[in-house]
């Protein structure tokens, strides 16, 4: 944390960029139905969609300078966003014709798409009339893809100088995006904590597997107080992957490969059974020559595509959990971060399988992620 506190302190000073607004929310409390079947959610889905397509598309029509200042930022790499907008309306294409099938059981938000041009027309309608059964929902949903994309652009803007998960380099990366529609994946950072105790007993009560990423010198804590025996009970049914030996960006950091080697070493010793060959990089940062390395350590470099946030401490639990929900009905598929050192976790979690228990997703087996 102090590290990215730097980082942007330093970029801050340089006049490189301003400040980040608070993460972008939406309370799922303003949708008027349950997603109790797969058709809700491919309601709701299409709905986030659209609202999504309107504010890219408003997003267009700002110019170089008019976007430096909605992004805060003195410079920006508008070629890397233009090429990042394209892959944003592909992807909406993809998920909306898919969300599109259910229309027989449920017409709400159905418009005829049938390609990319299309799919701009009905993105520059889109509206909620005053009389709507959706309308609690219009104005809180407006804003919130105003500022995810924000989020969004602004990480690409930012590239390559500084890296984060919405950019691949190269193909021993991946991010989620490339998943089965309505399936997902759970994973967790920065652990082992208090809080993993209980995180990992919960989910093998729901017969589902995450990936956690643990830092080196956490688990070398834990080891040191407990044993080998403890540790391999505490992750029993669950999947474990490196974070570095300490929670430091990747990308300016001299002894970044002495910490992906030593953490690495670490749990394959201790946690054999349960270790994928899997790093997660701190923030997402990490180094653009970093390719070779992780091929030749036989690891892939995790990333992810739906943020909970949970860090941000302007964020409730209960904003985190509903945060993540509406992305995922956004994205409808993907890789889930949340973080066992926080306490927030512990309510998040419950509330977003609750919410989701009918809705007809589901959740990949953690071996998988650790796949070729």
């Amino acid at each position: 944390m102090r590290v990215a506190l730097f980082l942007s302190a330093w970029l801050v000073c340089l006049g490189v960029v301003a400040a980040p607004n608070a993460p972008a929310t939406l309370d799922r409390n303003t949708w008027p139905e349950p997603l109790n079947s797969p058709a809700l959610f491919d309601v709701a889905s299409r709905a986030e969609t659209l609202a999504f397509a309107h504010a890219l598309l408003i997003s267009e029509g700002l110019d170089e300078s008019a976007l430096k200042k909605r992004l805060g930022l003195k410079v920006i790499n508008m070629d890397a966003i233009e090429t990042f907008r394209q892959r944003l309306w592909q992807r909406l294409l993809a998920n909306y014709t898919i969300a599109l099938q259910s229309c027989d059981q449920d017409a709400s938000f159905c418009y005829y798409v049938d390609d990319l041009s299309s799919l701009r027309e009905q993105a520059g309608k889109f509206a909620v009339a005053d009389d709507s059964f959706y309308v609690k929902w219009a104005e809180p949903s407006a804003e919130f893809h105003r500022r995810y994309l924000d989020e969004q652009l602004r990480m690409v803007a930012l590239s390559p100088n500084i890296s984060s998960e919405v950019e691949l380099l190269g193909d021993h990366e991946f991010n989620g995006q490339n998943m089965h529609d309505r399936l997902f994946m759970l994973t967790f950072d920065s652990g082992p904590t208090s809080t993993t105790d209980w995180l990992t007993d919960y989910l093998r009560k729901q017969s589902i597997s995450a990936t956690f990423f643990v830092l080196g010198n956490r688990l070398q804590a834990r080891l040191d107080k407990t044993s080998e025996q403890a540790l391999r009970a505490l992750y029993k049914g669950q999947c474990v992957g490196v974070q570095g030996w300490e929670y430091r960006a990747h990308s300016h950091w001299q002894p970044w490969q002495d910490s992906v080697l030593r953490s690495t070493a670490l749990v394959k010793q201790t946690l054999a059974q349960n270790f994928v060959p899997l790093f997660r990089p701190p923030y997402g940062q990490r180094r653009a020559d970093s390719g070779a390395f992780f091929k030749a350590q036989g690891l892939r470099v995790a990333l992810w595509s739906i943020d909970s946030q949970d860090l941000t401490g302007s964020l409730t639990a209960e904003q985190s959990a509903h945060r993540v929900l509406s992305l995922m009905l956004l994205w409808r598929h993907g890789v889930i971060v949340f973080h066992d050192n926080q306490d927030k976790v512990r309510s998040a979690l419950p509330w977003l399988l609750e919410a989701t228990a009918q809705s007809g997703l589901g959740w990949e087996d953690c071996e998988v992620l650790g796949s070729p």
